[in-house]
């Protein structure tokens, strides 16, 4: 018998067939099984004794089976749901998972997609994470026990807002989208999501959507056989392989390419996927949790992204403030980030004063914590006393515009300011190069907070890399931490 044998379980289905197989499915993996066939039955079950999990079918003969899940969130008890939905009802899916469902199960349901989904549902069941805390002292507390949730530094109220959230999400298998600015620090609230869960002894396996080339996103994400593209000498896992039992985080979900939006669709509705070069597709059991400094909504509405994978990854929203709405964290960043670059360069670096919190403040920031690090390492490397000695902000820092120039007038001469280029290709592209060097330079050569300031998506700026022979530092970021 498994270590899950004491954990009880409720299944409610009308069709006696098939109450009778999941029974019998459940009671050979070691579970105690009570049964009902109605809402009234299964609430007559829930009124006599407390379970581990409730598994029930969504259209029963006197009402939903999302009665019983609304029951159990009113009544705060600690069953975990599990709602099984008819094939294709995609919305049904979507509102149980917004309900608060632990996951759901598509029909005519695959017994072994069955018995993983319970297992999952009831390994953290006895040690579900307390309703969302307020106050500054229940979320130190918080902190305290996840190492990963303390690395999310400030206790503005946005901040503990995320941190509570984070800490109530992490209990179901609703697949999150990440949303705010580039250098919010959105992978980082991915780790801590997937530290706060019960797969955090599973991967987390982190994919850039946007630096992957168009022509092997199928192979990059689910895997290929032998022999199935030139280059192909062996069989490789995909990220859904890679991340089994764990979370798939897909960065920048925005810049994937329609064609490859599809395919990522089925994979999430069906938890399975199709090797390239394969013809048996395998199950999977991965978290999506997503993320993007985009508005998708209004990706759909141009179409450039599916809208019913829209509504598949968004599921639930962790929206990250951007700094600007959490100044008053800036102090217990700051001093963080100091921690880090002098653990980093293995010396003490000089002491941050009022003057110098001042001056940071000063400055607009909109790069975000990226940009304060970058600041930071700036102003140590500049420093040549006790004290760290921050630059002013610069006028376009600011965002004030500079002066456009006279126009000139009917009556002036408008003298060209510099005579026509004899190579126009060669001199746009070496201004294009100046460009992205600078882009590069003030994001610390970070490509996607580059690409979001030039107006690019991460495979626009690494074309033209490549085309103008730009080459990065080996150090350089490639993701969105904090």
């Amino acid at each position: 018998m498994n270590a899950s044998a004491a954990a009880s379980i409720l299944v409610v289905d009308d069709e006696p067939d098939l109450r009778m197989l999941y029974e019998l499915t459940l009671l050979r993996e070691g579970y105690r099984v009570e049964t009902a066939g109605s809402v009234g039955e299964a609430r007559d079950q829930l009124q006599a004794r407390r379970f581990d999990a409730v598994i029930t079918d969504m259209r029963l003969p006197d009402g939903l089976g999302m009665e019983l899940l609304y029951d159990l969130r009113a009544q705060q008890r600690r069953e975990r749901c599990v709602v099984m939905t008819a094939y294709g009802s995609a919305e049904n899916a979507v509102e149980a998972l917004r309900s608060g469902a632990f996951d759901y199960l598509t029909k005519p349901v695959d017994l072994k997609q069955f018995r993983s989904v319970v297992a999952s549902a009831i390994q953290g069941s006895g040690g579900v994470l307390p309703a969302a805390r307020t106050g500054r002292a229940d979320t130190a507390a918080a902190d305290a026990d996840n190492p990963v949730l303390a690395r999310l530094i400030g206790e503005s109220a946005a901040m503990r807002n995320v941190k509570e959230r984070i800490a109530k999400v992490a209990r179901s298998m609703a697949p999150v989208l990440i949303r705010g600015e580039s250098g919010t620090g959105k992978e980082l609230v991915a780790r801590a999501l997937h530290a706060s869960s019960q797969r955090a002894g599973g991967p987390l396996v982190a994919v850039n959507c946007g630096a992957i080339p168009e022509n092997l996103l199928e192979a990059e994400f689910f895997g290929a056989r032998k022999g199935s593209y030139t280059g192909a000498a062996s069989d490789r896992e995909g990220y859904f392989q890679a991340a089994r039992g764990g979370t798939l985080f897909l960065d920048e979900i925005g810049d994937l390419p329609l064609a490859m939006q599809s395919k990522l669709l089925r994979a999430i509705q069906e938890r399975s996927i199709r090797p390239l070069g394969s013809t048996q597709e395998e199950a999977v059991d991965v978290r999506i949790v997503s993320a993007t400094h985009r508005d998708l909504a209004a990706d759909v509405q141009a179409g450039r992204f599916r809208q019913d994978l829209y509504y598949r990854l968004n599921v639930i929203e962790l929206l990250i403030p951007p700094l600007r709405e959490r100044r008053e964290d800036l102090p217990a960043l700051c001093a963080a980030l100091l921690a880090r670059i002098a653990q980093e360069s293995g010396s003490s670096v000089p002491r941050l004063t009022d003057a110098a919190l001042e001056r940071i403040a000063q400055h607009p920031l909109t790069g975000n914590v990226r940009e304060l690090e970058n600041l930071l390492h700036r102003a140590v490397a500049l420093s040549d006393g006790q004290e760290l000695h921050v630059e002013p902000p610069t006028a376009a820092a600011e965002g004030v515009a500079p002066r456009p120039p006279a126009q000139p007038t009917p009556h002036m001469s408008s003298t060209p300011a510099m005579p026509s280029p004899r190579d126009l290709g060669a001199w746009l592209d070496q201004h294009e190069r100046d460009m992205l060097e600078r882009a590069l330079r003030e994001t610390g050569f970070d490509l996607t907070a580059a690409a979001a300031r030039l107006g690019l998506s991460a495979r626009q700026i690494g074309y033209r890399l490549n085309r103008l022979h730009i080459a990065l530092p080996q150090d350089a970021p490639h993701g969105e931490e904090e």
